[in-house]
């Protein structure tokens, strides 16, 4: 019986370093033809929803049309300037110990759950080394859906298929830093491991419901028995 650990990527393994709203204004410009004046809230949001939300602080219609295109030439920019994410960017403490301990384990499949888009969310573990540890084909992410509860029941199922096992609320565990997050988790039938590395303080996270809150990744045994034990 495996367990399905499902990582939130920005804020919980990794800092961009400010690369990804730097490259939203560049293609919003590019696609729109005028400056970017309003971004909306990043995080623990996909970037279907992102993207959409900017677009109508703008007084644009976010049709399918145009979602489509910018996100498709954001992917692009990501794929040009991906050299800057290791440059400008760092992995957080603890992350790349916590993942390779968890790859090692034949009961863990590790993906991601993720509101990046599948291309920006490898490029940024690229970045880091960290891709090597987990399974993106069994992952969700942020053009999947506009919420992030959904994501979560696909990824179940993307690993059910793959791997010929049920993951449900007890063998499915989600790893974030934010109230989305939890509720992602909690919505979409995952228990949910918060750690404080983001904006969101540890309280305000237990208040919100995670079931187990850590302040960071560095203490790697502290990691796996927040993960693993129900």
């Amino acid at each position: 019986m495996r367990t399905l650990v499902l990582w939130d990527i920005d804020h919980t393994l990794i800092n961009a370093g400010g690369v990804g709203r730097e490259l939203y204004a560049a293609v919003f410009q590019q696609v729109i033809g005028r400056p970017l004046e309003r971004h909306a809230e990043m995080a623990g949001r996909t970037d279907r929803a992102i993207t959409a939300e900017t677009l109508l602080l703008h007084d644009i219609e976010p049709t399918g049309d145009l979602i489509t295109t910018f996100t498709a030439l954001l992917a692009e920019s990501f794929a040009t300037r991906r050299h800057e994410l290791a440059v400008r960017g760092r992995v957080l403490a603890g992350a790349h110990a916590a993942l390779r301990a968890l790859a090692d384990r034949p009961d863990v499949v590790q993906s991601v759950l993720t509101g990046n888009m599948e291309p920006i969310a490898r490029y940024k573990l690229l970045a880091f080394g960290l891709d090597g540890f987990v399974d993106f084909q069994v992952g969700a992410y942020g053009m999947d859906g506009v919420e992030r509860h959904p994501l979560v029941r696909l990824a179940r199922e993307r690993a059910e298929r793959k791997y010929g096992q049920v993951f449900d609320e007890s063998t499915t565990v989600l790893i974030g830093d934010t109230p989305h997050d939890v509720r992602a988790g909690h919505e979409g039938g995952a228990r949910v491991v918060a750690v404080a590395t983001g904006s969101t303080t540890a309280s305000a996270l237990r208040a919100c419901g995670a079931e187990r809150v850590i302040p960071d990744l560095t203490d790697t045994e502290t990691v796996l028995e927040a993960i693993l034990t129900p």
